[in-house]
């Protein structure tokens, strides 16, 4: 029986040698008939088990000499099959294809290609799987083909052959796909002399590369490698080695070069390295499932140790940060009280940071803040500090970035020499302050509380400056509960409070508030107090005065030009330099409807 499966053998296999007069021309076995191609390895499986018994029998048999020659020439059939249908299939075998594919048994298929023969394409199609599309089908037939022929050759004692040809054309494949994804080999000396400008739409493309690089590029290779050479452990993990492990150091070097480099950079550049840090973050469960083989355990400890030198790196920075607002030793004053640039760079770099939270609690994790909690306590209230929900740590980081500014801000404000201007100062850069929080993400983080408690340290900055900027303007007038002035006190008056407000408003109105509704409302809360005293006082003492001469340089405000003065304030620049009784007229006049309620 082994004799005539030797005979049977030769008829079909020395039909597709090309040194056979019955050579049939086709150039290829498998896209010619998938019923000769079965036909075939079945006829190699069963020439194989007539090889086993012949040599158990006859050692020196004739037919076994036939039978060694007839399985070298199928093998070389298979051997060309195999690189044929690699090299002419890399539409159907391209990683993103491969990668639809995840949801295919990785159970051998080798006996479903030795059904019977009356099995149709159809029903190997179907076998691929009923969900896929008829593109998707085809990719799935050409990889159980290739399996097919990788089982067959293995067990024959050919898997060198197939091996070889599988690593050169796959290689080839995940080279190719990382250079148009702009990966490159970089040496180090050419990269740590590049600069910003240069780097920085680097991260950006390998950001978007990685992610093609890992989820379709290697994850498709290694499915790929894992169906062809499901019979094999040891051949798997070599293949995927062989075209997988230098592309993988090549693209998880470069977030490692950039760590390294960035560690003593501008605040700002912190945001390119979250990034990079979050891109890996969300690939590091793939790269952990691709890279398992410890033949390829260098590319995922690449990639590991790049996580954690990112992560270094932007701890650094943030501690870096701090450092810089805390020594920050400048003496120069804003003009006019406004916004220092200080409060402006740091409440941007801290809201920006806000939108990293989650980037951000994995790099403070290991970092557990130690801070000065009673101080933290005096700034801001219980949810921030026991808070013990994912965002705590952030929290409390943020908040203590914020109180720093702060605290600084409150010792700038001791550079003014006039104390309302300082208090101003303060009314400013803290309404900066807490807008930024209100307006952006920071609100979540740090609470309603912490907005509440700083809402109330703006009105008390606020009050101190009208303190500071207005008493003696109300100084000037007499206490309401005192009797009815002489006339001669009433002028005295008059020319007080023309002096002080003269004074006052001369040094106010060079002074700034930037923001528009916080620029009303004070001028609004000082009309309510100063221009119903000053009207009171006016209307009652005015008529004593009529027959003065020059009545118009004793009295030289009526109370409604008051209000177009105040109405005139912070704007940095003194509008109305002419003081005289007749009425001004100011498009940005207060309302009176509120001041006189």
């Amino acid at each position: 029986m082994m004799e005539e499966t030797v005979e049977a053998a030769e008829s079909i296999i020395m039909k597709w040698d090309p040194n056979s007069p019955s050579y049939t021309k086709l150039i290829s076995l498998f896209s010619h008939s998938r019923k000769e191609a079965k036909e075939f390895i079945r006829c190699i499986r069963d020439l194989r088990r007539a090889m086993h018994f012949l040599v158990s029998q006859h050692t020196q048999s004739a037919k076994l000499v036939l039978a060694q020659n007839l399985m070298q020439t199928g093998m070389s059939r298979l051997e060309k099959e195999f690189f044929q249908i690699l090299s002419s299939n890399r539409d159907q075998l391209d990683p993103e294809s491969v990668s639809n594919h995840s949801s295919l048994s990785s159970n051998s298929e080798f006996e479903d290609v030795m059904q019977s023969d009356e099995e149709e394409e159809e029903d190997v199609l179907k076998k691929a799987g009923e969900s896929i599309t008829k593109v998707e089908k085809a990719s799935a037939l050409v990889m159980s083909d290739l399996k097919v022929i990788a089982e067959t050759m293995i067990s024959c004692g050919y898997g060198k052959e197939c091996i070889k040809s599988y690593k050169l054309i796959r290689k080839s494949i995940v080279d190719e796909g990382l250079h148009l994804l702009g990966i490159e080999k970089c040496k180090i000396s050419r990269f740590n002399r590049m600069d910003w400008g240069v780097l920085e739409p680097l991260i950006k493309n390998w950001i978007k590369a990685a992610k093609i690089g890992v989820i379709t590029l290697f994850r498709g290779e290694k499915l790929l490698c894992d169906h062809v050479f499901s019979s094999s452990s040891t051949i798997r993990e070599s293949c995927f080695y062989e075209i997988a492990n230098e592309a993988g150091i090549n693209l998880f070097k470069f977030p490692e070069l950039v760590a390294n480099k960035e560690k003593k950079s501008s605040p700002e550049r912190i945001f390119r390295l979250m990034d990079l840090y979050a891109a890996m973050s969300d690939l590091w469960p793939e790269i952990e499932l691709i890279f398992h083989f410890d033949s390829v355990a260098v590319v995922k400890n690449l990639a590991l140790s790049s996580l954690k030198k990112l992560k270094d790196s932007i701890h650094t920075i943030l501690m870096e940060f701090e450092s810089t607002i805390q020594k920050d030793s400048s003496k120069a004053v804003t003009p006019g009280g406004g916004i220092h640039k200080l409060t402006r760079t740091t409440m941007s770099f801290i809201s920006s940071l806000s939108e990293y939270s989650r980037v951000l609690s994995d790099i403070l994790a290991d970092h557990p803040p130690q801070r000065n909690t009673r101080m933290l306590e005096s700034y801001f209230t219980a949810p921030i500090l026991e808070d013990e929900h994912n965002n705590h740590t952030i929290s409390v980081h943020l908040a203590w970035l914020t109180l720093v500014l702060l605290c600084k801000l409150d010792m700038k404000a001791e550079s003014y020499k006039d104390v309302s201007l300082s208090y101003l100062f303060l009314v400013n850069n803290t309404q900066f302050v807490v807008d930024t929080v209100r307006s952006t993400h920071l609100k979540n983080l740090l609470g309603d509380d912490w907005l509440t408690k700083h809402d109330a340290k703006l009105r008390s900055y606020s009050t101190n400056y009208e303190i500071a900027a207005w008493a003696n303007v109300f100084l000037s007038l007499p206490e309401k509960t005192c009797t009815t002035l002489p006339p001669e006190d009433a002028k005295t008056h008059f020319k007080r409070f023309h002096a002080s407000f003269e004074e006052a408003y001369m040094k106010q109105s060079s002074f700034v508030i930037p923001n528009a509704k916080l620029r009303d409302n004070l001028k609004v809360s000082i009309a309510k107090k100063l221009v119903p005293e000053y009207r009171e006082f006016y209307e009652k003492y005015l008529p004593t005065l009529r027959q003065e001469r020059n009545i118009e340089i004793l009295v030289r405000f009526k109370p409604e030009n008051l209000e177009n003065y105040l109405s005139d304030l912070f704007h940095g620049t003194p509008l109305l330099t002419d003081y005289s009784s007749s009425a001004l007229s100011s498009s940005s006049c207060i309302s009176l409807g509120c001041v006189r309620s």
